[in-house]
């Protein structure tokens, strides 16, 4: 049940980090607003939005990674069905199997091939 809460959330938070670091602008985008190409004015105020979202950012980046290490941690100690037969050196479990009498040479039938006696020289 852990696992499968901390792969939902683990989805999240990475769109959520891809979509934060979409939408920063690069460091040469504040010289453009030094000459009048209007985006200085955002919805975060005067200073920009580099601040919240550089915060954002990290944090969310902090939680991409804890949850990162957690979700290995979890999976390091998992065994795989397939695990089992990958292993040659423990024992195989002996079933109860019956017991086939071995057939003699005269028995087997030849399904109407000759014997060797049969055949002429």
């Amino acid at each position: 049940m852990l696992y499968q809460v901390l792969i939902v959330v683990y989805l999240i938070v990475a769109i959520c980090l891809i979509g934060l670091v979409l939408l920063q602008q690069g460091k040469g985008a504040d010289m453009g607003a030094s000459f009048g190409a209007g985006s200085s004015a955002t919805i975060f105020g005067s200073s920009g939005s580099g601040n919240f979202l550089t915060r954002a950012t990290t944090w969310l980046a902090i939680a991409f990674f804890a949850i990162s290490l957690v979700l290995g941690n979890l999976t390091a100690n998992r065994v795989k069905a397939t695990d089992e037969w990958n292993d040659l050196g423990a024992p195989a479990t002996e079933q109860s199997v019956p017991a086939v009498e071995p057939v003699k040479n005269d028995e087997v039938p030849t399904s109407g091939a000759k014997k060797d006696s049969e055949i002429p020289n």
